[in-house]
């Protein structure tokens, strides 16, 4: 996972954040998101916990579809984001693709 970095090269950290930080990705969403003012303990609950609080700040939030968006396109594993949680983003991808 960790590598040498040969601080010589034109782009020495180029692909190995993996895509998370990409220059032409506008992040701008995510200061109108509600769960930034929020604990976020409630997105991202034990295993087993309730996602109801954290579902129900989503259903109020204008930057729902950016947030699920993102999720989806980073392969999000933990937490509740766009209001849905990892299940139910893999059956939404699903869903979607069939579609496609």
């Amino acid at each position: 996972m960790w590598g040498v970095v040969d601080d010589s090269a034109d782009e020495p950290l180029n692909g190995l954040l993996w895509g998370l930080f990409r220059p032409d990705e506008d992040l701008s969403w995510q200061h109108k998101a509600l769960c930034s003012q929020t604990d976020p303990e409630a997105f991202f609950p034990e295993k087993g916990g309730s996602t109801r609080d954290a579902k129900r700040v989503c259903a109020q939030c204008e930057v729902r579809q950016q947030c699920l968006q993102w999720a989806i396109e980073h392969d999000e594993r933990f937490g509740i984001w766009g209001g849905l949680s990892e299940r139910e983003r893999r059956r939404y991808k699903k869903e979607h693709k069939e579609r496609a």
